[in-house]
């Protein structure tokens, strides 16, 4: 069946160009992107066509670093560097998801607050309660979200509450990955918590079922001074970060690591020989205290860098505003080192908070053709337009100025949730 959605299209076809198409048709067949148009070809006249009018018809967005039990006490806690802040938030609330009928109402309300914020694919951790990670990958399937959950890792340096025995973490481990079988849009993803939480023991293991069931990896990494000292504390036979990581196979082209924002260029260039995608996190390592990550750097460089909420270090669910918050951080960056190229553009948050995610998962990027269709309806209009105000432009500002109030329609996977 062919259907058609008319209005002004925006892709992000790499860090540097957007594909911009105004009053345009996005054609798809049985859900699946067919080609952009500025006119209906004639073979494609009988197009269902759905008309939002002057309308904004983006990409909606992969968030590829959050943390779903944390989601409830987002906003929480912002005068606490990180370490200081987990123990005193993050920890409690995770907890509480040793409880299942809990978990279920608290993820239920995150997946549709994800569709109600236009994002259709993420890469999220859950906490380390087995039950409760295949209760998070149910409620994401049902709101129509789609990409990766991981059930947290950890067997020290945690509290007591919250710690599994490396065999209990083994253990869990299996029984999740056999019980994800039934998932179709949301799979597993291995999920050390940081290097700090894992023996060595551990690690080990999680490296084996990497290798033995080709798995993807999400972890964190150079987050902040205090983290990597514990680092090096934990693991005197690495002489970075990374390397922990590296040493126990959980650093590849499908490995997520999370900020980056310390890396130095040995690391850099380490991310960039793997294949790792660094995942951005503006708004959190900004609350934290961490520093800022150089992401225009790093895309320069070549690296993959997606973006990501990381709720609840950072403060929203929006997308529109962690675009928003990393082109600032990317500018406040520049003015300290005087270096006006630390300053992150549109094109590039833009391609960060869409076609970089969606890569990663798989998919082209763009609204690339056979995909099924992920996109986001914004309505602008009722801001001024000003005189030969270009879809770049209007693409910035809706960036800063509009938020879920003013999505019009979500579509995942060729279906429409919103």
């Amino acid at each position: 069946m062919l259907t058609a959605l008319k209005g002004n299209i925006i892709e992000a076809l790499s860090p540097n160009s957007l594909g911009l198409h105004p009053n345009s048709f996005l054609v798809l067949e049985d859900g699946r992107v067919a080609g952009i148009y500025a006119q209906l070809p004639q073979a494609m006249k009988e197009a269902q066509v759905t008309d939002f009018g002057d309308a904004l018809i983006l990409q909606s967005f992969a968030d590829m670093h959050l943390h779903g039990p944390q989601y409830e006490f987002t906003g929480t806690g912002m005068d606490r560097p990180l370490l200081a802040w987990l123990e005193t938030y993050a920890f409690p609330a995770e907890a509480r998801y040793a409880d299942p009928a809990y978990a279920r109402e608290r993820y239920r309300q995150l997946s549709r607050d994800l569709i109600q914020n236009g994002t259709t694919r993420v890469s999220m951790f859950s906490s380390l309660h087995t039950d409760a990670t295949l209760i998070l990958m149910e409620e994401l399937e049902k709101a129509g979200v789609t990409g990766y959950v991981g059930k947290v890792n950890m067997d020290r340096n945690a509290p007591a509450y919250l710690c599994e025995t490396t065999e209990q973490s083994k253990a869990e481990t299996l029984r999740w990955l056999d019980a994800c079988r039934r998932f179709t849009k949301i799979k597993p993803i291995l999920t050390p918590r940081f290097a700090p939480s894992c023996t060595e023991e551990l690690l080990a293991f999680l490296g084996k079922v990497k290798a033995e069931r080709d798995l993807p990896v999400q972890s964190h990494l150079s987050e902040n001074v205090g983290e990597i000292a514990l680092v090096a504390e934990l693991f005197p036979d690495c002489g970075q970060y990374w390397q922990v990581y590296d040493k126990f196979g959980l650093f590849d082209g499908k490995t997520l690591m999370a900020h980056c924002v310390h890396s130095d260029e040995r690391e850099r260039a380490a991310l960039l020989e793997r294949g790792v995608r660094p995942v951005h996190c503006a708004s959190s390592n900004n609350a934290l205290m961490s520093g800022i990550s150089p992401a225009a750097e790093l895309l320069r460089e070549g690296q993959g860098v997606c973006l990501g909420s990381d709720v609840a270090g950072g403060t929203t669910l929006s997308m529109l505003a962690t675009m928003a918050n990393s082109i600032c951080a990317s500018k406040d960056r520049g003015v300290m080192k005087n270096d006006p190229s630390q300053a992150l553009s549109i094109e590039a948050a833009y391609y960060m908070a869409t076609s970089a995610g969606q890569t990663f998962l798989g998919a082209k990027p763009g609204f690339g053709a056979g995909e099924r269709l992920h996109a986001v309806v914004l309505d602008d209009t009722h801001l001024p337009m000003l005189p030969g105000m270009s879809l770049r432009d209007r693409l910035l500002r809706a960036v800063y100025r509009l938020d879920d109030r003013h999505i019009r329609a979500v579509y995942s996977e060729g279906v429409r949730r919103i």
